[in-house]
């Protein structure tokens, strides 16, 4: 991963676009590996390596992931890569390859950078994100959660109310949890370049946060670990390491379909081992998680929840909260 003063920007930019089906065989997958690089060139980053199963087609990247099914891509990447320039060229690949002429739903988020003065200026704030993306979509909102002055979330998304009607949807849902102020123990594992990564996925735990994962792996030089999951249905996980002392941060996403993630939850910052972090779930209406379950309880293990947001678009729930450790009162 790439450096800038010996900073890195953990942080990711998060795309998610859905397409709309209007003929049989229309498939994402079907564009190659090839068109993907250089689609990747645009954004400053590259193809480290490749798993797939029946549902999509994983690749892990030298700044973060991407994942194609049928009808949607996600590309996240992290540092000061160029997120944006790879929308025109994947649309047209989409077009020309796959036949798809219609977005029926996009996701753009991202977390409040730490140094927003080292990105490029499509990217250095959030208003000249929206833009960029203005110019290719319609019918889109800006929002941002949290605080202002503190930890806080920005999401660019449609609001179409003619796509995915309820009942037409297939079950959707995105958990992210995104991690700072890590501490020592939670990073000690991932500087180690002379470990195997799949050691590293066995001890740390990662291998165990979802049983039947097909992960694919990687350590970064001199430090910094990413990696990929699949499983079945078309569900995914990803996890991205900064482990720097100075700016440390760890993220973890996953659509796997679940009534509730607390436990999932509890398992991630076991660890991780954050000082803070902020949470974020996407789920439409055909989704089996109910809107404010337990995940989002007021303390979680040793955090206390600070914030806690939620919203509903035309077929979606949000909720956003953000939590921080409880300190040792003196004694």
């Amino acid at each position: 991963m790439a450096s800038n003063n010996h900073f890195f920007e953990g942080a990711e930019k998060l795309l998610e676009v859905w397409f709309l089906r209007t003929e049989p065989g229309q498939n994402l997958r079907h564009i190659a590996r090839e068109d993907w690089e250089e689609v990747l060139k645009t954004v400053r980053c590259q193809i480290i390596s490749t798993i797939k199963n029946d549902s999509q087609d994983a690749y892990l990247l030298s700044e973060s992931s991407m994942f194609v099914s049928d009808r949607r891509f996600i590309l996240k990447t992290c540092g000061t890569t160029l997120l944006h320039n790879a929308l025109p060229l994947m649309l047209e690949l989409a077009k020309q390859k796959c036949g798809f002429h219609t977005v029926e739903d996009i996701f753009y988020s991202r977390k409040n950078f730490m140094r927003p003065e080292l990105q490029h200026n499509m990217h250095r704030s959030f208003e000249e994100e929206v833009i960029i993306l203005e110019k290719l979509f319609q019918d889109g909102a800006a929002y941002c959660l949290g605080r202002m002055n503190g930890d806080c979330w920005y999401l660019y998304t449609t609001n179409n109310p003619d796509s995915s009607k309820p009942g037409q949807a297939e079950p959707d849902q995105t958990l992210e949890i995104l991690m700072m102020d890590r501490e020592p123990e939670g990073m000690k594992l991932f500087p180690k370049i002379s470990i195997d990564p799949a050691e590293i996925a066995k001890i740390s735990g990662i291998a165990d946060l979802e049983p039947g994962t097909l992960i694919d792996d990687f350590l970064f030089e001199p430090c910094g670990y990413s990696m990929n999951g699949l499983l079945p249905d078309g569900a995914y996980m990803n996890i991205h390491v900064t482990p720097e002392k100075d700016f440390s941060y760890a993220s973890f996403e996953t659509n796997v379909s679940k009534k509730s993630y607390a436990d999932l939850v509890k398992r991630v910052l076991n660890v991780f081992k954050p000082g803070r972090f902020v949470m974020t779930l996407f789920a439409n209406m055909t989704s089996e998680v109910y809107p404010g379950d337990s995940t989002f309880e007021d303390k979680i293990s040793d955090f206390q929840r600070q914030d806690w947001q939620a919203s509903k678009f035309s077929n979606y729930y949000l909720t956003f909260c953000n939590y921080a450790k409880v300190k040792a009162k003196p004694s």
